[in-house]
């Protein structure tokens, strides 16, 4: 994987057809799904994997969306060839979003506990199931996600380099501030790529520079501030990234993201 300098540019791949139309065609892909008690989340959780061999790619879920939206809007379709050919293996785990961030009846305290212990769900049960399952492989993961899934792969990636070598962020809405209602605490400091890393040093900060954070938007219902913000903290720290803005009917939306990931993961896996 080439990691790429900072910087903002436009996509020139923007007038790619993005209807449903242009995804193709159903190939040799079932998913199969896995759930246990989750120690760190107090309840049972589920994951969702599509493919047998390849790099691992977690799909984290948007706001209040479902482990299985990613089977439902197409995207898996999408990533056919990658997951057909052995490139990728495509995990879906479950999300506390619906608990948290999307939630506005949700104290902020129970938000940013629930986030930390979302994370401790990733490291100490996910990710080394997700290796296991991968036939112990020692090659680090890619995360990704859109909306507030590119949230969870930002901070996955920013917090876990060990696991991780790939972020990949579609429409993401990486600042939660005005969510968390004025309220501050060490769950949300440590769960705020944003406030966190512009204090990260040393053995930390160093492994964060072999990995590559891609932060794509498109034109329409978007919050040109979130990636923004996230670029200039990862320039600042020397941490390789690339910012992809489309032009054309890009947007927040399934058609758009359906066409980045696939071509994203085509070029960096």
């Amino acid at each position: 994987m080439n990691a790429a300098s900072g910087g903002t540019r436009a996509s020139p791949l923007h007038l790619l057809d993005l209807s449903w139309d242009a995804v193709p065609e159903a190939l040799s892909v079932e998913h199969v799904t896995r759930t246990w008690d989750s120690p760190a989340i107090g309840q049972p959780m589920t994951v969702a994997r599509w493919g047998h061999f390849g790099k691992p790619v977690i799909w984290f879920p948007t706001g209040g969306g479902h482990y299985l939206d990613v089977e439902r809007f197409l995207m898996v379709r999408a990533l056919g060839p990658l997951i057909d050919a052995g490139r990728i293996k495509l995990y879906a785990p479950e999300g506390v979003c619906r608990w948290t961030w999307a939630d506005s009846e949700a104290p902020p305290p129970k938000k940013s506990l629930l986030q930390a212990k979302y994370d401790e769900y990733l490291v100490h049960e996910l990710l080394p199931w997700i290796r296991e399952d991968s036939g112990g492989t020692d090659q680090r993961f890619a995360a990704t996600g859109a909306s507030i899934g590119g949230y969870n792969a930002l901070n996955a990636v920013a917090k876990h380099p060990d696991w991780f070598d790939l972020m990949i962020g579609m429409s993401g809405t990486y600042v939660l501030d005005r969510r968390m209602q004025g309220y501050w605490d060490h769950n949300y400091y440590y769960n705020s790529p944003t406030q966190f890393l512009p204090r990260l040093e040393g053995e930390g900060l160093e492994r964060l520079k072999s990995c590559l954070f891609v932060l794509a938007r498109g034109q329409h219902y978007e919050n040109p501030v979130y990636i923004e913000t996230v670029a200039q903290v990862l320039e600042s720290r020397g941490i390789p990234h690339r910012v992809e803005i489309w032009g054309g009917r890009s947007g927040h939306d399934w058609p758009t993201w359906r066409t980045m990931l696939p071509l994203f993961l085509d070029k960096l896996t």
